[in-house]
């Protein structure tokens, strides 16, 4: 008896050059449906605001962002996640529960419009503060820090008046401490306990993050964020990170960023296959193709398929992407 021999080369070969075949035979294939579309809303009327450091991204007034949701929506896309930019901020953030805060009334607005896109809202507390950390700063030791406990009782605040105001998922990223069972335990206490969690539950306090944060308008105003978000050296902490979410009742994993940690995305893969999981491909990821293409160095649209292609095939069952709408029509 004799192994079964391999399948040749040139049949594989064959099937790939062949115009009606080779969509067939690809492994890993990228449509519409397989992503999130972030989105930065803010007060006014009638306003887009170009972010420079991310070429083609806007902060768009909440007027503006049912009509931007509902183009999503044309294109196949099955979801978006809001970003907030309020108006004043303050030390505890006090926009980001405030009923009539800015995701709240854009919620609203994309409900009302009558769109059926799926809305998931960002809960953290950075883009509120006026210091640009994601939680309540504690001076008590003299050395100013993120106070865990305080911190956890506004993000269920927050997660909860998104709940009311429509939101269809919450995505915390705040990697505070027993984050999840607080917020699972918050929103089901209030009635929504079929609104499932999208967990932030491997973030890496990365060095990529440095567009989103001119979009949000959310840099730490003091030192960084190393203290609660995770040192990108450290993969086999990830896959603690995300088993602790899931035992807290995690409905859905992300690892974040997407590009230069597709072994943890793997890894998280192939230890919990039957979790859907997001990989969030960040601003400095995104911006870096575009800078790199405006100079001409790189073909924009090969380089973000295959990034995009690469994010899946290492097995992330969503990608969330500031190219999705660009990419929809060169998948067309």
């Amino acid at each position: 008896m004799t192994d079964t021999p391999p399948f040749p080369t040139t049949r594989l070969r064959r099937l790939r050059q062949h115009p009606k075949l080779r969509d067939l035979v690809r492994e890993t294939i990228l449509t519409p449906h397989d992503f999130i579309v972030p989105m930065f809303v803010k007060f006014g009327e009638n306003t887009r605001v170009p972010i420079v450091s991310m070429p083609g991204q806007e902060q768009v007034t909440v007027d503006l962002i049912a009509d931007e949701a509902k183009a999503l929506e044309a294109l196949g896309i099955p979801a978006i996640i809001l970003f907030g930019i309020p108006e004043e901020k303050d030390s505890v953030g006090s926009d980001a529960y405030d009923d009539d805060g800015i995701i709240q009334q854009a919620v609203r607005a994309i409900k009302d419009s009558g769109s059926e896109i799926m809305v998931i809202t960002d809960v953290c507390l950075c883009e509120y503060t006026d210091h640009g950390h994601c939680g309540i700063i504690d001076e008590s030791t003299g050395k100013p820090d993120v106070n865990n406990d305080r911190t956890l009782e506004l993000l269920v605040k927050e997660a909860v008046s998104h709940a009311n105001a429509g939101a269809d998922m919450i995505a915390p990223s705040g990697m505070m401490d027993g984050m999840i069972h607080a917020l699972r335990t918050g929103l089901d206490g209030e009635g929504f306990s079929h609104i499932p969690i999208m967990s932030y539950a491997a973030k890496f306090s990365s060095a990529f993050y440095g567009p989103f944060r001119d979009a949000a308008e959310s840099a730490p105003q003091f030192g960084d964020r190393r203290t609660y978000q995770m040192d990108p050296a450290n993969g086999r902490e990830a896959l603690r990170e995300v088993a602790v979410d899931l035992a807290e009742g995690a409905d859905i994993l992300m690892v974040k960023p997407a590009l230069s940690y597709l072994d943890v995305i793997h890894a998280v893969k192939q230890k919990y296959p039957e979790v859907p999981l997001a990989g969030y491909h960040v601003s400095g990821e995104f911006s870096m193709v575009k800078a790199a293409a405006e100079k001409g160095w790189i073909d924009e649209q090969r380089v973000t398929l295959e990034i995009l292609t690469s994010i899946k095939r290492a097995g992330a069952d969503m990608i969330l992407t500031y190219s999705a709408k660009e990419v929809c029509g060169w998948l067309a």
